[in-house]
């Protein structure tokens, strides 16, 4: 069984910088971060391997987010910077006990999101 718990989000403006951090218990395969926008479906933004520390990112944040862990303390962080207003959603962290990850729809486990508001 795997239990998360998220923590970090909040307001900034336009060009600030945010970190998300997801407390994990258990001993899943993959970590990562989705978000889901008003009256939008939820999306994939990160991803990492626990293992071996391999990332994945979305097109949309690549370049701009950065997802790590620590692993003493059982935490993935998702550093935000150079935010945009349409970043602004409830971000989620998920995990996957699936071997290997082949995508988004492999995750099955969530924590019970938090809000990042962007302002222009």
């Amino acid at each position: 069984q795997v239990q998360l718990v998220e923590s970090g989000g909040g307001s900034v403006q336009a060009g600030g910088n945010l970190k998300l951090s997801c407390a994990v218990s258990g001993y899943p395969y993959s970590v990562g971060w989705f978000r889901q926008a008003p009256g939008k479906e939820r999306e994939g933004v990160a991803r990492l391997i626990v293992a071996t520390g391999t990332t994945y990112y979305d097109a949309s944040v690549k370049g701009r987010f950065t997802l790590s862990q620590n692993n003493a303390k059982n935490m993935v962080y998702l550093q935000m910077n150079s935010l945009k207003s349409e970043d602004t959603a409830i971000y989620y962290c998920a995990a996957s006990l699936r071997i290997p990850i082949t995508g988004w729809g492999d995750f099955g486990y969530w924590g019970q999101g938090t809000q990042v508001t962007v302002s222009s």
